[in-house]
């Protein structure tokens, strides 16, 4: 007996679910002898790639991890003051465990249908609680991105609202974070918005062409400003004004809303979120009543279900995910929602008195350290401060030897200008930390220490701030934030609201058009290292090797998969990548002399994002007819062409189109675009039909965003973090994202992003993927998910009419189905969607691109077996609608038109409905071994939209012990 070695832990075969066995019963099915037969008649020959991936050959989980951590570590932890936003903090262990380290939380997707999403939509709820509680203003989203783009998305509505003719001037306080200056001259400049940057306190705001203001709180040096009297003047004068507040400080500062504010920005990452070299952290965003149908982002709302009881569910939708395309004012489609929900969290554990004691004593750290440095000689600038003093030395040359020894030390501080210091302290702060930095500024100045004496536990700490900038008003009343300090309590909450939510952890989640694949435990493992969730993203380069390496490693695969010839990682969504990728072009053509070029020709089945995203570059949107088959007309497009042909900036395209079809023309069409002088943008939505077989360079596009989070395995954590990084060909490189506080060399644009590398914490969840599967694996990945596609189009097609398929037949990674003629026996497609509820299913994309469809899209990380459960649920609700068709089924009073059903609907003592109780929630026998019970019934969204609601219960609703929602709208802040 002899045997061979080969690796036990290979990763590809964890990922790529279906075995060869089921492969070959699935090729069966579908008619064909192999994949490679099956590729062929579905991808385009024309555009096949040559030759296999040039990528390393792939590790298996214990050596990446070996090896990893070995590329982790040469990036140096160092002790961070530097401030300008990101700050030290912790994360409680029982959160870290329970929500960012647990597959319920993180792959679970955006809560669109919401019946099986309570969970996480109740953490949301307590997040806009807290926003709303401190900013002190009425209306909270469930969060954007960063607190650079909230800033950005402020500037674009307030733009929308003015009343003034002719308004395009913002004014920004020279406070403001330099960040947030730069993504908010990006941002300005498309739409002819002139930002005026000067001193709040000597700004002339009675310029007509003014139409809002910007001031941060505290401001970027750390001085804490009385903003009331800008305030009055500004709205004397007709402005709008955003404050840019530190969530930590609110505690303690007299809120936003309390001086008038009309919009607060910010970045709830000091509540628990590790700063991760920048990200993902949520940003938030609220505003005054008069804002809210014109909010950005997602808002949660509290509704009723059919039974009457409290229900949660995404209000006012009309605004984000069914986007206004031309007419949006945002093209936010992606949030932060896991790192939101960690920051409220982190606040339901602390509470409002352990938040208030984490701000009191980095106030209490603050003043001690003003002091001792005080008596070495030191002088700080700061009058009135929360955590941050600014320092002035004698010289630069002093000034560049503290920055030595500090750093010998392992500490970071901010140097600027050419004699300034600023620490920042963090709620992690130690009387030792103070200390050390106390005999930093000695050892420098030569000078000899005072003992430094610890706060005693009758320490108080005095407010030196005027009366009028102290906080008397309460935060956090509600019991949700005052019950759950024990650890036993807030585990047993967030279990509670785990099992309310349905994710990958239950079931294959089919959305079309989101990529819903594996998140492997070893690609997420190196996520809360320390060496990866600790450094500042403006730490030194020579601290940061290991995510220059990560950075370095991961654009040059990323460039092969492609094609391009650049990466840029920055965009922290796929809506920032496609914003982005239309900035280079509209660089470009700058660039050239053509700034007149600013049409963008986009077909009519594009995502809502591509247009929005087109105005906010701005763009002049050109729609382009589809055919009857789904393909772009090209008779439409060469007439369009020839149209604006002196105009044309760009074609925006998805490829495979977004009705899940390798379209043979689209090489033609990328040639028209290019003989007329445009360039073509590629949507990277479907890039999970592409990798291995086919690149968007290869096709002929000049810039593509991709999502990492779908088709490079980061999770979508409940509807975010996302990253969007974009690829370029060599004449865009000049026009990819730049960064004022870490330039990149040979590039003059600005960030779109508030961090160098977005959302750099997450980028080891791809480099993971692809370092463990390699070229060949991440290729075989793509042709899997196409079998996987198209086994499901071949059980289901005898029974739902497919929509749209290639030239022999064939969809690509997704298929739609269409279930538009059920309307005339009074079902639709909402009905299948809540009905899969009961079958332990997510619905599959519901009305996109076309109204009363089903978009499906498997990917390669679903078994045999799974799509099978799937395949047999959709058949079995296909039966219960033809019992409807038929007769036998009453057309009001059936299962479809009642699901989901709840324990509670059936547990009833008298059961009056026209069906079974067993039909209601075992249709079929597989759904009895691990039954999924939706918490709530049928959530009725027109209630919720007339009564909107987006903060904890009111505390009168207790009293009177019902889970009726009160019948007025009172609106979210009483």
């Amino acid at each position: 007996m002899s045997f061979r070695f080969k690796p036990a832990d290979v990763f590809e075969t964890r990922h790529n679910a279906p075995t060869p066995a089921d492969q070959q019963a699935m090729l069966r099915t579908i008619g064909v002898e192999s994949v490679a037969q099956l590729v062929a008649e579905t991808v385009p020959a024309a555009i096949r790639l040559p030759e296999a991936l040039a990528l390393p050959p792939a590790l298996t989980e214990r050596q990446f991890l070996k090896r990893f951590k070995q590329i982790a570590g040469q990036n140096k932890v160092y002790k961070s003051y530097i401030g300008l936003g990101y700050h030290d903090t912790t994360l409680p262990p029982v959160i870290q465990r329970n929500i960012l380290e647990n597959p319920g939380w993180y792959t679970a997707y955006t809560p669109y249908q919401a019946e099986i999403a309570q969970g996480r939509l109740e953490a949301l709820i307590n997040y806009q609680t807290l926003i709303i509680d401190l900013t002190g203003l009425p209306i909270a989203n469930a969060s954007l991105l960063d607190e650079a783009t909230a800033a950005a998305e402020a500037l674009h509505l307030l733009h929308s609202q003015t009343k003034k003719k002719n308004a395009t001037k913002f004014f920004v306080s020279e406070q403001v974070l330099p960040q947030t200056i730069d993504v908010l001259r990006t941002r300005a400049t498309p739409l002819g918005i002139e930002l005026v940057i000067g001193d709040h306190r000597t700004a002339d705001l009675s310029d007509e062409a003014l139409f809002g203001a910007i001031v941060q709180y505290p401001g970027a040096n750390g001085t804490v400003f009385d903003y009331q009297e800008f305030i009055d003047n500004a709205h004397t004068n007709n402005l709008f004004v955003v404050m840019a507040a530190d969530l930590l400080a609110l505690t303690l500062l007299t809120s936003p809303g309390e001086l008038g504010a009309d919009i607060c920005v910010g970045s709830s990452q000091r509540f628990g979120v590790p700063m991760g070299f920048g990200g993902p952290h949520a940003g938030f965003f609220s505003c005054k009543d008069q804002f809210k149908r014109v909010i950005p982002g997602r808002i949660i709302g509290q509704s009723v279900d059919a039974a009457g009881n409290k229900a949660y569910r995404m209000a006012l939708q009309t605004r984000e995910q069914h986007i206004r395309r031309e007419k949006a004012t945002s093209n936010i489609c992606t949030a932060q929602v896991l790192l939101s929900v960690l920051a409220g969290m982190f606040a339901v554990y602390h509470g409002p008195k352990g938040i208030r004691q984490f701000a009191v004593n980095t106030h209490l750290f603050a003043q001690i350290l003003e002091a001792e440095l005080k008596a070495l000689g030191v002088e700080q600038l700061n009058s009135n401060y929360f955590d941050t003093l600014s320092l002035r030395l004698e010289s630069h040359e002093m000034q560049q030897a503290l920055k030595k020894e500090a750093e010998a030390a392992g500490i970071n501080f901010r140097y600027y200008e050419e004699t300034l210091v600023g620490i920042s302290l963090h709620q992690n702060v130690e009387i030792d930390d103070v200390r050390d930095i106390v005999d930093i500024f000695a050892k420098v100045l030569g000078k000899e220490v005072a003992t430094t004496a610890a706060p005693t536990a009758e320490a108080e700490m005095v407010l030196t701030w005027p009366e009028s900038l102290q906080r008397t008003s309460e935060y956090l009343t509600h019991p949700v934030f005052n019950s759950h300090h024990a650890e036993h309590e807030l585990l047993r909450y967030m279990k509670q609201l785990e099992n309310k939510d349905l994710s990958l952890a239950h079931s294959m989640i089919p959305l079309g058009s989101c990529t819903m694949k594996l998140n492997a435990t070893a690609e997420m493992i190196p996520v809360t290292w320390p060496e990866i969730g600790q450094l500042h993203p403006f730490a030194p380069a020579n601290q940061t090797m290991g995510y220059q390496q990560i950075i370095r490693d991961l654009q040059a695969w990323l460039c092969e998969v492609t094609g391009f010839a650049a990466v840029s990682l920055q965009p922290n969504s796929g809506a920032q990548g496609e914003y982005a990728g239309l900035l280079a072009i509209r660089g470009y053509h700058e660039g050239r002399g053509e700034g007149h070029r600013t049409v963008a020709l986009i077909p009519s089945s594009a995502h809502g994002t591509n247009p929005a995203s087109a105005v906010m570059a701005g763009m002049q949107v050109v729609v382009v007819k589809s055919t009857e088959d789904g393909n772009v007309d090209m008779d439409d497009l060469r007439a369009k062409i020839a149209q604006h042909a002196d105009r044309l900036s760009c074609l925006m395209v998805t490829y495979p189109s977004t009705h899940g079809v390798y379209e043979e023309t689209i090489i033609d069409i990328c040639d028209l675009i290019h003989q007329a002088g445009g360039r073509v943008y590629m949507d990277g939505a479907n890039m999970n039909a592409q990798v291995g077989l086919t690149s968007p360079a290869s096709i002929g596009a000049d810039v593509c965003h991709l999502n990492l989070h779908k088709t490079f395995c980061i999770p979508h954590g409940g509807g975010g973090p996302g990253v969007g990084p974009i690829g370029v060909v060599a004449d865009l490189i000049p026009y990819l994202p730049g960064h004022v506080v870490v330039p990149v060399e040979g590039r003059s644009s600005g960030a779109v992003s508030a961090a160098p590398w977005g959302s750099a914490s997450i980028l080891p969840i791809s480099y993971a993927y692809i370092s463990m599967m390699g070229g060949d694996g991440i290729t075989r990945a793509t042709e899997l998910a196409i079998l996987n596609a198209n086994y499901i189009k071949a059980r289901l097609e005898a029974h739902y009419p497919v929509l749209y398929t290639g030239a022999q037949g064939r969809c690509a990674h997704e298929m739609i189905l269409d279930c538009r003629h059920f309307k005339k026996a009074g079902i639709e497609v909402e009905d299948i969607a809540k009905r899969l509820m009961d079958y332990g299913f997510h619905a599959p994309t519901v009305s996109f691109p076309v109204a009363g469809t089903l978009m499906i899209e498997p990917t390669e990380s679903e078994s045999k077996e799974e799509l099978d459960r799937f395949c047999e649920a959709m058949i079995s609700i296909r039966r219960e609608i033809t019992e409807v068709e038929e007769g036998r089924a009453d057309a009001k009073e059936n299962v479809l038109k009642h699901a989901p059903h709840t324990a509670a609907t059936v547990l009833v003592q008298e059961w009056t409905r026209p069906y079974t109780r067993e039909q209601a929630v075992y249709p079929l026998a597989y759904v009895r071994q691990a039954k999924f019970w939706p918490s709530v019934s049928r959530i009725d969204s027109a209630y919720g939209d007339r009564n909107l609601i987006c903060s904890c219960t009111p505390l009168e609703e207790y009293a009177d012990q019902t889970e009726q929602l009160v019948p007025t709208d009172k609106g979210p802040s009483y």
